[in-house]
């Protein structure tokens, strides 16, 4: 129902922040469960074997916002913005993707100039998880044109800032209760004490994709809805007359119908055009299919 109304159950952060699970990786210091990596895809995958859409808003806020600033934060910035993200107290957005730089990410043109002790924000982001409705956003902007990758800064922007505003929101094929929308800044002003970095010179764009494995968690998120898909088959295609093959990891045998006797839950089953040599993923089995089924 959510997916289909496009509706970001933004009430469950605080339940998600006392379970720690806004908060995985950092200390508890910080307000964190302080666990690792391991268990961290553990949590992803299982969330999002139920809910896609909210595994992705728990990797983006998790790796994207929070891990950005706990990384190249001051102590100051991480009392400030990493405990309140942590506890699911407030909600994160990282904002790096434009309308005119996508795959070439490093050729953005949101702009930072500096002000006396401010910097002025311009420019507009899209594609942006929790882009209008995140209490705290990391965002890249161009501080020194000349230097490209090397010249992007990163600014942590709190929500209500004058000149920041979240803009369209959109509509996706599919993960629809994650928001994701347009950031616009019309002459965002920042203090500069929110530029990341203990000299005052942020990691920025290479920095923040050499250091959190956040690609390793989003197929860690994808292995856990093709998991549900394939368990969901199952037990479909168990109540039908559909032609199944069978593999069971210990002693592998043919069934030519659908009932499957005998078999549990847990075994693989395959559609009948499967073949032979082909490798079906359950859960944490690779089976391979041993042969086709009858016709």
């Amino acid at each position: 129902e959510w997916d289909e109304a496009q509706y970001f159950p933004r009430h469950l952060w605080s339940g998600l922040g006392e379970l720690g699970l806004t908060g995985v990786l950092f200390p508890e210091e910080y307000g964190g469960a302080g666990l690792g990596y391991v268990e961290y895809a553990l949590i992803i995958e299982e969330i999002a074997r139920i809910d896609g859409s909210i595994g992705l808003s728990v990797a983006a806020h998790n790796s994207l916002c929070t891990n950005h600033i706990y990384q190249y934060g001051t102590e100051d910035q991480k009392r400030r913005f990493v405990t309140p993200l942590a506890k699911g107290e407030k909600l994160g957005a990282w904002a790096l993707t434009e309308p005119s730089s996508g795959s070439d990410a490093s050729g953005l043109k949101t702009t930072a100039v500096k002000s006396g002790n401010t910097w002025i924000l311009n420019g507009s982001k899209n594609f942006i998880t929790h882009g209008a409705s995140g209490d705290v956003c990391v965002v890249l902007a161009i501080t020194d044109r000349e230097m490209r990758s090397r010249g992007i800064t990163a600014f942590v922007v709190e929500g209500g800032t004058p000149g920041y505003t979240g803009g369209r929101k959109e509509n996706k094929l599919g993960m629809r209760a994650s928001e994701t929308s347009v950031i616009n800044f019309d002459n965002c002003v920042v203090p500069e004490d929110h530029i990341l970095g203990e000299d005052g010179v942020s990691a920025g764009f290479e920095g923040e994709l050499n250091d959190d494995p956040i690609l390793l968690i989003v197929v860690v998120g994808v292995r856990a809805w093709v998991r549900h898909a394939v368990e969901e088959d199952f037990v479909f295609a168990g109540e039908t007359s559909v032609q199944l093959v069978f593999a069971v990891p210990t002693t592998p045998l043919v069934s030519d119908t659908a009932s499957g006797q005998g078999l549990g839950p847990k075994h693989t089953c395959a559609l009948k055009q499967a073949r032979r040599g082909d490798v079906f993923i359950i859960g944490n089995r690779n089976v391979p299919v041993i042969d086709r089924a009858p016709e």
